[in-house]
């Protein structure tokens, strides 16, 4: 199941954990990406804290948490290779996984159809 947030972020679910990248759009928007920072693993977040940082060569921006929970992995791969992100944004580019604190806060989330009204 993939759901998104209105601040650009993706989430695709197994079980209580979410994989949270940002969207080809939030990319189109950014440009080539330059620098990313990552969470901590093990760290805790409420939904919205500012959980990571992009940098492209327009502007910095903040990656949010979308939803309350801790922090279970993290993509080394963009921090060594932020092109990884332009490329293959809502694959390869995955920042985050994050255990859900309320798994049931995602029917909240954006669906597909919603998300692409948003950004038409």
């Amino acid at each position: 199941m993939l759901k998104f947030t209105a601040e650009h972020e993706w989430l695709e679910f197994d079980g209580d954990v979410a994989t949270v990248g940002i969207t080809t759009y939030a990319v189109e928007q950014l440009g080539d990406l330059v620098f990313v920072e990552l969470p901590e693993v093990g760290k805790s977040f409420a939904k919205n804290d500012d959980a990571a940082t992009v940098e492209s060569v327009k502007a910095a921006s903040e990656v949010y948490c979308p939803l309350d929970g801790e922090i279970t992995a993290v993509n080394d791969a963009i921090v060594a290779d932020p092109s990884l992100i332009n490329s293959d944004p809502q694959g390869a580019g995955w920042f985050f996984k994050l255990k859900l604190k309320n798994p049931s806060d995602a029917d909240g989330l954006l669906d597909e159809a919603a998300y692409k009204e948003l950004t038409a």
